[in-house]
């Protein structure tokens, strides 16, 4: 699982809503291009015809503010045409007509976004990385260690598929990986796998 491009197409009024959704989501090792976020970085939303072609993934994020936004509407029908599968995130209240009408999408939670960025990564770890039944994908994340004057790469193994992290979220179980160099151990939200706490370790 490394090199796969995921696209998300949203909103600008709901930028804010998608960082939010997507911010643990960025630190596994492929990438994930906001809309908004290459927009900003000097690109015109016309000249991202790019990101999508090379996309895996389309997300499209489906608020009552992109209901009328004629290019998340353009996004997923130039997906749809070229077979890029189309992951609609919406609130519940919006109807989703059109290019995902049939399409299983995952309901935004105001109340527990927790819950939604878990629903999100069991969808992606389905759509891209699929190895069967049986099988877990390997998904990790991989950060330089925090502790100063270290920075050794840290890597956490998600070796535990999506039913096993929600029970660890349920018990208040926390995943944990520890820096090889320095010792120090890192806690993660089995959840969202967003970034909990560090225990600073001792060098010998």
């Amino acid at each position: 699982m490394t090199g796969e491009q995921l696209y998300v197409s949203h909103a600008p009024g709901d930028l804010e809503l998608v960082q939010d959704l997507f911010s643990t989501v960025k630190n596994f090792p492929f990438g994930v291009h906001i809309a908004l976020e290459e927009v900003e970085s000097g690109r015109s939303r016309k000249r991202l015809e790019g990101r999508l072609a090379n996309s895996n993934i389309v997300v499209a994020v489906l608020t009552a503010d992109a209901a009328e936004n004629r290019w998340i509407n353009q996004e997923m029908g130039y997906a749809v045409a070229k077979g890029i599968p189309v992951l609609p995130v919406y609130d519940e209240s919006v109807s989703r007509r059109g290019f995902v009408s049939d399409v299983e999408g995952i309901t935004i939670d105001r109340n527990n976004l927790s819950f939604t960025i878990f629903n999100l990564l069991c969808r992606l770890r389905s759509e891209l990385a699929p190895l069967g039944a049986l099988s877990v994908p390997n998904w990790y994340i991989r950060f330089p260690c925090t502790i100063p004057d270290c920075g050794h790469p840290v890597t956490l193994e998600l070796e535990q598929g999506q039913t096993k992290l929600w029970k660890l979220h349920k018990h208040g179980k926390l995943l944990t990986t520890s820096c090889e160099d320095c010792g120090s151990t890192y806690f993660f939200n089995p959840a969202t796998i967003g970034f909990v706490s560090r225990d600073d370790g001792a060098s010998p």
